[in-house]
């Protein structure tokens, strides 16, 4: 599995002529880390002296936030594996045999099968990612403020995870033919990159105001 290789020896495999693990594996890797990142802050605020100047509501907040963002990681790192076998079945499906018009529908329908696994494993990725962004706001305003630094970065790793992941559903989605399926897809695309966009903008103002 990738995510049991050292940090070394994955950074050497993503540079590697093989094709996979790609940059949706490195998608979810970034999301995992901006998760774990905003989580460190909250260890190092959670039950700590500066936590008692925190309000209640907003400790409560943390918590269930913390609690989530966890999850999220888990659940990020089996994407890190999973999205390199995405494409497996696209690839299959080019192999299938197309000599008769029964055998070339069977083929063509199992290929765009294929390409929706292949964009949906991604499209998982993004809506972690974006989850997290919306976790991130009780530890940028109530977070430890000498960890403020550590939000930052774990808001641009959660937003490079959103994006980067967006890649790849853009490009399978350019394979897949079922038109009303592909505008369901693409609205859903644009609400996220719209949300995710605001979400780190918000979060890098707080950040640079605490910051400075």
């Amino acid at each position: 599995m990738l995510i049991e290789l050292t940090a070394k020896d994955y950074v050497r495999s993503v540079s590697s002529e093989s094709p996979t693990p790609g940059g949706g594996s490195v998608a979810a890797l970034a999301g995992s880390l901006g998760g774990a990142l905003t989580n460190m802050v909250g260890n190092l605020t959670i039950g700590k002296k500066v936590y008692d100047g925190v309000p209640q509501e907003q400790k409560v907040n943390m918590e269930e936030a913390f609690q989530r963002i966890d999850k999220l990681i888990e659940e990020l790192i089996l994407i890190v594996d999973e999205d390199s076998t995405a494409f497996d079945d696209v690839m299959r499906a080019f192999k299938l045999p197309k000599e008769t018009d029964e055998e070339k529908k069977l083929r063509t329908s199992a290929i765009q099968e294929g390409y929706k696994k292949a964009m949906e494993v991604p499209l998982r990725c993004a809506e972690k990612c974006l989850e997290i962004l919306r976790l991130q706001d009780v530890f940028a305003n109530y977070g430890n403020v000498n960890a403020i630094t550590d939000v930052g970065v774990g808001t641009l790793l959660a937003y490079t995870g959103l994006e980067g992941a967006l890649f790849n559903v853009i490009i399978n989605l350019k394979s897949i033919k079922d038109q009303e399926y592909k505008a369901q897809i693409e609205g859903k695309l644009d609400a996220l990159m719209e949300e995710g966009k605001r979400l780190k903008e918000e979060m890098l103002a707080i950040v640079y105001k605490r910051l400075l």
